[in-house]
């Protein structure tokens, strides 16, 4: 596994290392600057806001059940914050499978995108988008049960 919170940790030994070590005025204020940063982007790298993560094994096994999709992510992409940010409250009606957690998540991106590991990819039934349109994501999770 690998850690969500590489960046606002790095932020925040350099902001601590910067003022401890030359402790000035100008120092103080980029460390405010770094600390606030990395109070911004900790939870927006991490898993808060996606709905909480299932194994890919408990996803299909779900999907196979009840249609809804599968979601593959892992935390600090861009695009996923952005298809996640569109999706809003229809997020719940997909099943999200972090690919950082979750080895079998991984390479079941890997097997449908040419062997990367592409994020986000959308696994509805048969049909697999990879990096799809998010409005696309929000009306197709909108018009669904």
């Amino acid at each position: 596994m690998r850690t969500h919170w590489a960046a606002s940790l790095f932020l925040l030994v350099v902001a601590v290392v910067s003022t401890v070590a030359n402790p000035s005025v100008v120092n103080l204020v980029v460390g405010v600057f770094l600390v606030a940063l990395a109070l911004v982007i900790a939870p927006l790298t991490g898993a808060l806001l996606f709905p909480r993560s299932v194994t890919s094994a408990q996803a299909v096994q779900a999907s196979q059940q009840d249609g809804r999709p599968i979601i593959y992510w892992r935390p600090g992409c861009p695009f996923c914050l952005r298809l996640r940010a569109t999706v809003r409250a229809e997020a719940s009606k997909a099943l999200w499978v972090n690919i950082w957690d979750d080895p079998e998540g991984a390479a079941a991106v890997r097997a449908v995108a040419d062997g990367n590991e592409t994020v986000p990819t959308v696994v509805w039934g048969s049909d697999v988008h990879v990096n799809p349109d998010p409005e696309w994501v929000r009306a197709r999770l909108t018009s669904a049960p």
